[in-house]
């Protein structure tokens, strides 16, 4: 099962990035291709039945998985960046995380209004981020399709944040 393989990889680094933080690291996933492609067949089963016209991944880590997953659906890829890493003309959105504050941004020609996008991330756990690029989607006329992630931290109740965008929310690995 796909859940186990992950488990058994994804590593846990005690205080960073910074004290009382337990961070969940999926380096050691991209160790091994098999078990990549495994993943990303894992989130098109987890997709079935679901409408997405373009993929939005969140940097940095939502990129490596996001785009996959765009190019073996044959979607576009839309990159959400933070403040200042975009060459074009951009929106931001800026946030509060659970170590600090931070501000994303989109390119404003990224899709065509009323596009159905999927946010993919690494990981999901206040829901900052998240809400964030959802928020940009919005802005630019795009409507939220669902979410994907790698891992969701569930005890942190972000989900509930993210239903008022879409109610289709689904991770490979749940703690």
């Amino acid at each position: 099962m796909i859940q186990d393989k992950l488990k058994a990889e994804i590593r846990d680094i005690v205080d960073f990035p910074k004290p009382g933080i337990v961070f969940k690291d999926i380096t050691p996933l991209l160790k091994d291709a098999e078990l990549c492609n495994e993943m990303i067949d894992a989130i098109i089963d987890q997709l079935q039945g679901i409408e997405i016209d373009a993929i939005a991944g969140i940097e940095s880590r939502g990129f490596l998985f996001g785009f996959l997953l765009a190019n073996r659906l044959g979607l576009p890829f839309i990159p959400i960046r933070k403040q200042g890493k975009l060459p074009f003309k951009t929106i931001s959105e800026s946030y509060a995380l659970e170590y600090g504050q931070a501000t994303i941004e989109i390119h404003e020609d990224a899709f065509e209004k009323g596009s159905r996008i999927l946010i993919h991330d690494d990981l999901l756990a206040t829901g900052g981020t998240v809400v964030a690029a959802s928020k940009l989607i919005e802005k630019l006329g795009g409507v939220i399709a669902a979410y994907s992630f790698i891992i969701s931290l569930d005890f942190l109740k972000a989900k509930g944040r993210l239903s008022r965008f879409s109610d289709t929310i689904s991770s490979l690995v749940s703690y």
